[in-house]
C-alpha cells in the first residue's frame, strides 16, 4: 500500500484514468465488432456506413490516448480493407 501522499493520490488518479479509457476502449471494439457482423453478413451498404462510425470512434480513442496512433490506423486500415473487398 501507498505511504505517502503523493502515492495515494497516484493511486486515485489512476484509477479515475483507468475507469474513464475502459469505457472509451469498450465502446471502439463495440464499433468494431459490429463492423465485423456486417461484412461477415456481407451488406456492404450497412457495412460503409458502419466503417464511417467505426473510423471517427478509433480516431476519438486515438486521441484520448486509449490506442497508439499507429495501432488505430492499423485497425481503419484493416477495416476499411475488409470493406472495399465486399462485392
Amino acid at each position: 500500500m501507498a505511504n505517502h501522499e503523493s502515492a495515494r493520490k497516484r493511486i486515485k488518479q489512476t484509477a479515475k484514468r483507468t475507469e474513464r479509457l475502459k469505457r472509451v476502449r469498450t465502446t471502439t471494439r463495440t464499433f468494431m465488432k459490429r463492423l465485423r457482423t456486417a461484412i461477415a453478413a456481407g451488406d456492404k451498404k450497412s457495412a460503409q456506413t458502419t466503417l464511417q462510425t467505426a473510423i471517427s470512434q478509433i480516431d476519438r480513442a486515438v486521441a484520448k490516448g486509449v490506442f497508439h496512433r499507429r495501432t488505430g490506423s492499423r485497425y481503419i486500415s484493416r477495416l476499411a480493407e475488409q470493406v472495399s473487398k465486399l462485392g
